[in-house]
Formats: C-alpha cells, sequence, structure tokens
C-alpha cells in the first residue's frame, strides 16, 4: 500500500475525491493501539455554496476554520454532542470542501475495536455509521486539523491499489440535512454496492 500525496486531495472536485476514497484504508493509532479498515461510504460536502456544509456561504468559526485549511487535513467534530464526525478537508487553501467518511470495514485490530464499541461478535453496526467507526477506531477530537498523509500521523490513509469499477458504486442523497433546501437532493453520498459495512 502506499500512502495518498498531498495532490489527491488538493484538487477542487471534492465530489470525485469523495468516489476515489472508497476501497482506500484508513490507518489510527490510538490510545496505544493500530486499527485499520476500508472505507466503504463517503459524503461529499462543498462549500461555500452548498447548503449542507459547516461552511456554507463561508462561514468561519471555531469550528469551521479547519475546513479553510489545504487539502489532507482532518476534520473531526462533534455530533448532538455524542458522536465524533471525520471528516478529510480537500481543495485548496481557503476552499472549505470536505469528504465525510460515514462507514468502513475493519480489517485490522478488531478485537480493540470490538471492546473499544462493546461488541462480543463482529458484525456491520461495529462500523456502520459515522459515528460507529469512529469510536471503534479511537478517533476523538484532539484528532481534528492533522495531515493524513504524513507517515509519521495518527491518521494515515493508503491506496490498495484495487480498482473501484463505476458500477460498483452506490450514489444517493446525503442524510440528515432536511434543512439543505434545494441540496437535500444531491446524490453526493457514495456506498459500495458489494459491501455489508455501508450505514442504512
Amino acid at each position: 500500500m502506499t500512502l495518498l500525496p498531498a495532490s489527491f486531495y488538493q484538487h477542487n472536485d471534492v465530489v470525485r475525491i469523495a468516489r476515489e476514497l472508497l476501497g482506500k484504508h484508513i490507518i489510527v493509532h490510538a490510545e496505544g493501539y493500530s486499527t485499520g479498515a476500508i472505507i466503504v461510504e463517503t459524503e461529499a460536502y462543498k462549500g461555500p455554496e452548498d447548503k449542507a456544509c459547516h461552511a456554507y456561504n463561508n462561514k468561519y468559526t471555531e469550528r469551521t476554520k479547519t475546513m479553510f485549511l489545504p487539502g489532507g487535513y482532518t476534520y473531526v467534530y462533534l455530533c448532538y454532542g455524542i458522536h465524533r464526525l471525520f471528516n478529510v478537508v480537500t481543495g485548496d487553501e481557503g476552499c472549505p470542501h470536505a469528504v465525510l467518511i460515514r462507514a468502513v470495514e475493519p480489517i485490522k485490530g478488531i478485537e480493540i475495536m470490538q471492546t473499544r464499541r462493546g461488541f462480543s461478535a463482529v458484525k456491520p453496526a461495529l462500523t456502520a455509521g459515522p459515528g460507529r467507526w469512529t469510536q471503534a477506531m479511537g478517533i476523538d477530537l484532539h484528532h481534528n486539523s492533522i495531515l493524513c498523509y504524513e507517515h509519521n500521523s495518527p491518521i494515515t490513509i493508503k491506496d490498495a491499489h484495487v480498482k473501484i469499477n463505476k458500477s460498483s458504486i452506490l450514489a444517493s442523497p446525503r442524510v440528515g440535512i432536511n434543512y439543505a433546501e434545494e441540496w437535500i437532493d444531491v446524490p453526493w453520498r457514495f456506498r459500495l454496492a458489494t459491501s455489508n459495512w455501508t450505514s442504512k
């Protein structure tokens, strides 16, 4: 496997990047353990015009400032005061695009993931969902605003060089954005059709 370079994240087609992240491997070093998984579901958020994006209309706050960094930084935030959601910033500096990783298929450190989630068996609910997989892999708010294309980073994304055919990707509207008006039905949620590990 090879580490995805900065150039992968730093072009401005966030929708393309969201598709291309499918099948990539995410590796997390946290709490003294290493876990790994295959990315099987993503969502694209295209600031500043996208009303579902935190940085809609170039909204710059303490939370969203990470989105204005160059592509390749992590954007981790708390949802409903409980769930830690993990995104990868994309595009040029000052252009607040991001890809939310919604689900992964565990491949390394699975017992650690089970312990963190309180699971006695391995099943899709372990990591099928944006708050589930981050808990399983030990991602917390201190993982916000770090580069994921540096070899010594606690979170890296790697290419296993497995070709994903377009016919194997399901595109549908994003989840939980009923406030986004005309952007509600934009088909920017992407899932691997053959995976049992995507969220429902």
